[in-house]
């Protein structure tokens, strides 16, 4: 392999400039350093030698737009080639149990002491505090406790999970990411960094707010597919086509179930949208119309209109759909579909930065893009090691 080249300041989107040091993890806080890499920062993923169980390879898109630095973090040489990394970084982001990185010697205390405008993100799933703060857990664990877990799905028997997107990605990536900004921002005007507590299970609780009001005005009821936004209504709810594929349909407001049932054609026989107590005749009459005919045909009537139905598409059909293909949503990039950064800027477009690379594979050119000293010294005393 052809050993690669870094340069910082590449990124031109609106974080261009911030640096930031991710001790790499897996899921939410590879997530949350791909989009801060996205939008412009420089990023230099430190991971142990050889990688770790499910951090991925070169196809791992939560990898992208950074560098890998391989360290021994056991040895006492790589906790200063951290703390080096740190004094000159912005952010610092780390996933690992509550504890670890103190013990590294690399907590929060250790690299305020060498920056202490430094924004120390920390991902978990329980947060630093509680009593199953020490406990492994995943995804569906921690929205199983907020009450988000609960009411998924439209099976009244048993909920259903939606991989990992709620939890790692919805309460905890994204949630680690707003804390990082927010923090930039105050250590801008105070010139003091600050921990940030980037917990799943805080950040579910948070994203599930509107089911808390819906629970606080009386209107919630405690099961599924028995509400306004689960599968509790007819007009927002899942159909079967006759081909066997799905629609989406979310005709809420009276005038797009207006506009639902005038091209449906049956507005004469649909009982009223207010008319609660014949929504199951609602519900039969719409399941057998759908069922008359193909997903292509419903999508070709109801694409465009303010009926609010869109067909369920698998993910290898989303990057050819006329809309997502308009706004270039996903791009094949050295060799894959992905998504373009999100969300789009103005003036200062964030564009993609690397491919995923190997545990490893930058180790020289960016502890040397970076200022470390010796990097030559480290790799043969095995402190760090290029793959």
């Amino acid at each position: 392999m052809t050993e690669q080249t870094v340069e910082l300041g590449q990124g031109t989107g609106p974080l261009k400039g911030v640096k930031v040091v991710e001790i790499a993890g897996i899921g939410p806080g590879p997530h949350a350093c791909m989009i801060l890499a996205d939008l412009g920062a420089d990023v230099i993923r430190v991971e142990r030698p050889g990688g770790q169980a499910l951090a991925g390879g070169k196809t791992m898109l939560l990898n992208r737009g950074r560098p890998s630095v391989a360290l021994d973090l056991k040895n006492p040489e790589a906790r200063q080639v951290v703390l080096d990394l740190v004094a000159d970084a912005d952010v610092l982001v780390e996933g690992m149990r509550p504890g670890v990185t103190e013990r590294l010697g690399l907590g929060p205390d250790d690299c305020h002491a060498v920056n202490p405008r430094l924004v120390y993100g920390r991902m978990t799933g329980w947060g630093q505090t509680g009593p199953l703060a020490q406990a492994a857990g995943h995804d569906m664990n921690y929205i199983a406790i907020t009450g988000a877990l609960f009411g998924l799905g439209q099976d009244k028997a048993r909920p259903h999970f939606p991989a990992n997107l709620v939890g790692d990605f919805g309460g905890g990536s994204t949630y680690l990411v707003i804390g990082i900004l927010a923090a930039l921002l105050e250590a801008k005007a105070s010139g003091q960094g600050q921990v940030v507590d980037a917990a799943i299970v805080d950040g579910t609780a948070h994203l599930n707010a509107m089911t808390n009001a819906f629970a606080n005005s009386g209107g919630y009821h405690e099961e599924r597919a028995a509400n306004l936004l689960d599968g509790g209504v007819p007009f927002y709810d899942i159909y079967e086509t006759s081909d066997g594929k799905h629609l989406s349909v979310g005709s809420l407001e009276p005038q797009f179930f207006d506009t639902l049932v005038t091209l449906l054609e049956i507005k004469d026989t649909c009982p009223g949208q207010a008319d609660l107590d014949r929504y199951d005749e609602m519900r039969a009459l719409l399941t057998e119309t759908f069922a008359s005919r193909t997903q292509r045909e419903w999508i070709d009537l109801f694409e465009g209109t303010d009926a609010c139905v869109a067909g369920i598409i698998p993910i290898s059909e989303a990057p050819d759909h006329p809309h997502l293909a308009a706004r270039g949503t996903f791009v094949v990039k050295d060799g894959m579909t992905q998504p373009v950064p999100a969300p789009r800027f103005s003036r200062t477009e964030a564009t993609l930065g690397s491919p995923p690379p190997g545990p490893g594979e930058h180790t020289r050119a960016a502890l040397t893009a970076w200022g470390v000293a010796d990097v030559d010294g480290l790799l043969e005393r095995g402190v760090a090691v290029q793959t």
